[in-house]
């Protein structure tokens, strides 16, 4: 087979022991350089494969225990379940053997172990696409599943699985007034546009001009429903990788942009210069900001449960125990820019989360908390908002389950808060 696609396999396998060996998430990977080396297409492959790998893992493991006696090592098994997702559904099995049997025959441990990989895939390719289809959705961790079914009910969560194994489409978000046309897409109902296949974003048209940028249509609510008005000096925390930040700048703020971690930032400044936008971008502590400002969006650090669609890593990388603190974070992130809001002026706390500690109870503890501060439901009235997503405190509650017919969205929780005037 031509080595670039042995080089994108290979490089998915890499990826698959760092997400399932070593608990790192794919995102870490690739700002490490994991796929630097390889050619765009390639790593754009790459990383297709080993996301639909990891939302199809456990019909994999199921077609795979018929086979194997024994586990193999953690990167023959991985071998294993990429083989066997690439199979069942529809790539030739001639190319995908091959590749598989190459990749480990080339491993300075496991190599005596392709001749088992072989036999295993090729049993996979005779009846494996007829199985596959028989098992069930593949279903969240218990470590997680079981808060969201306390949740939203056992039916919701199984929506949200079906979801997440359908993967998620290309989300635009456009410039004002740039014509996004000749991208081919569905404008979903809250306005952004919808690629179901875009292939290489870079190739797409109006990428190099910097006319749209990539966010997922629920993370586009935040910024919308904030309003923000031209001249307004706007404070977008933990900013990185920019969206909100890019959209604040388009409707003509004045925005200062900061997070903490300067390789996310290193990005929002790539796309402020693609897009010819201006924000005043700062590497620097949430918790240490001062000043005062006319709007604020905190978009606060969480589980990021509400994007597994597009990250079916995190699942497999985390383990919930990072979640107290989390929440302990967002509340104490909330408070502090709190006292940075004029009088009047608003903000905008959200999380792209499932679980209501890190939504709707961090909302309704500080309005208990605040005595000036005020929920505006009146906000939440947008083209595409389903009034049924209001939740009893005043925020909006967005899951991946709906839009079924759209295609699905990310899970989100926002509200937007109002600071009294007469209560500095």
């Amino acid at each position: 087979m031509a080595e670039s696609g042995l080089n994108a396999r290979r490089s998915a396998v890499y990826l698959l022991d760092q997400v399932l060996g070593e608990g790192r998430l794919m995102a870490e990977c690739l700002s490490a350089g994991a796929l630097d080396r390889l050619a765009p297409e390639d790593r754009a492959r790459a990383q297709r494969l080993a996301l639909e790998t990891l939302r199809g893992l456990e019909r994999a493991d199921r077609l795979l225990q018929k086979h194997l006696r024994k586990n193999p090592p953690l990167m023959v098994r991985n071998a294993l379940r990429l083989g066997t997702v690439e199979l069942c559904r529809g790539e030739a099995a001639h190319g995908v053997v091959n590749a598989m049997v190459q990749i480990v025959g080339a491993h300075k441990r496991h190599g005596q172990l392709k001749g088992m990989v072989n036999a295993v895939l090729r049993k996979i390719a005779a009846d494996g696409a007829e199985n596959w289809a028989k098992l069930r959705v593949p279903r969240l961790p218990k470590w997680l599943r079981s808060p969201l079914v306390s949740a939203w009910g056992a039916e919701a969560v199984a929506g949200m699985e079906s979801a997440h194994f359908a993967g998620a489409p290309l989300d635009i978000t456009g410039k004002p007034g740039a014509d996004l046309s000749a991208l081919g897409g569905e404008a979903v109902p809250t306005g952004s546009m919808r690629l179901a296949t875009p292939g290489q974003v870079t190739a797409l048209p109006g990428y190099e001009t910097g006319n749209w940028w990539v966010q997922d249509a629920a993370a586009a609510l935040p910024a919308t429903l904030l309003a923000v008005q031209p001249g307004e000096r706007v404070l977008d925390l933990c900013a990185a990788p920019g969206g909100k930040t890019l959209q604040l700048a388009a409707a003509g703020a004045e925005v200062v942009s900061v997070d903490s971690s300067e390789q996310r930032m290193k990005r929002l400044r790539e796309n402020l210069a693609r897009t010819g936008l201006q924000a005043d971008v700062q590497v620097a502590d949430v918790l240490e900001q001062s000043g005062t400002y006319d709007a604020i969006l905190l978009d606060a650090p969480c589980s990021a449960t509400g994007t597994i669609r597009r990250h079916p890593d995190l699942p497999h990388a985390k383990d919930g125990s990072e979640f107290a603190g989390l929440i302990g974070l967002q509340a104490e992130m909330l408070a502090h820019a709190w006292t940075l809001l004029r009088p009047g002026g608003r903000m905008v706390f959200c999380t792209c989360s499932l679980l209501p500690d890190e939504g709707e109870v961090q909302v309704e503890e500080a309005l208990e908390t605040h005595d000036d501060m005020q929920v505006d439901r009146t906000a939440l009235s947008r083209p595409g908002v389903d009034p049924a997503w209001i939740t009893e405190e005043g925020g909006l509650r967005l899951r991946p389950d709906y839009w079924p017919e759209h295609g699905g969205m990310d899970g989100f929780y926002m509200a937007l808060l109002r600071k009294d005037c007469g209560v500095s």
